[in-house]
């Protein structure tokens, strides 16, 4: 497997509140994390580089995932913990009191990958049949489009497009989004934050995604089209392509 993670402040806002990594444990086994943190004065990159440092470390002594059911386990237990950590720090802390931060985290395996989010931070694979949006994002928004209430074209450009129904570290029992699929050799995986869904469509995201490109040369024009179209968030993303098995991988 190859990746590449890139995250940009933008043109307008005057820190990055959004992080993430491509993580490899020692097992041969990636992680990929986006994280897209919100509230309060530097409290939004408090939260979201909690949550990046927490699956950092925890993926350093994971066991090796053999399973969609043990990568789910994980998953879920690891934020799980992460969501109590973030809501005690801003409880404690007073200056990050109403801090939290969306995630989305894929574990990637030679068989299959398993994608764990909160927020709308979103998980797109691209393959042989397409381009598919693989998460759904628990937004206002979304809501109003899934019942049926405004199109998604109205979301667009509705009011309330950046509100969440969900955020890690905003309360203590959250259901968490967790689901496994297939993927085979050349298909990419692409993990980010709305900074760039924002700014492209589903069709300029696949067009560079599927082009022959360099992961890093992708991802960098990625984020410039972003930042042409205005760049007023800060734009975050992680590129996994499946071009060859890690071979010391749980032995598989």
């Amino acid at each position: 497997m190859n990746g590449y993670f890139l995250t940009d402040r933008g043109q307008v806002r005057n820190h990055n509140e959004d992080a993430g990594g491509l993580f490899v444990n020692g097992r041969h086994q990636t992680l990929a994390v986006v994280a897209d943190g919100m509230g309060g004065h530097r409290a939004g990159d408090v939260a979201s580089e909690m949550a990046t440092s927490y699956l950092h470390n925890h993926w350093q002594s994971a066991e090796t995932i053999t399973s969609p059911g043990q990568a789910e386990e994980w998953l879920q237990q690891a934020i799980h913990s992460i969501n109590q950590t973030i809501l005690d720090h801003s409880i404690i802390n007073e200056e990050c009191k109403g801090m939290g931060t969306t995630v989305v985290a894929a574990i990637c395996t030679n068989e299959f990958v398993t994608i764990a989010h909160i927020g709308d931070s979103r998980c797109y694979l691209a393959n042989q049949y397409g381009f598919k949006q693989v998460t759904e994002d628990h937004s206002l928004v979304n809501e109003l489009v899934r019942s049926g209430q405004i199109t998604k074209e109205d979301a667009e450009q509705h009011p309330r497009k950046n509100v969440l129904l969900k955020a890690l570290g905003t309360e203590p029992d959250l259901a968490i989004d967790v689901q496994s699929i297939g993927w085979e050799k050349e298909d990419v995986l692409l993990l980010c934050s709305d900074g760039l869904t924002n700014k492209l469509t589903d069709e300029e995201l696949y067009d560079l995604v599927k082009h022959p490109l360099e992961l890093e040369e992708a991802a960098n024009r990625l984020v410039t089209i972003a930042n042409e179209r205005g760049g007023e968030d800060n734009i975050t993303l992680a590129l996994v392509h499946y071009d060859h098995p890690n071979e010391k991988e749980g032995g598989m």
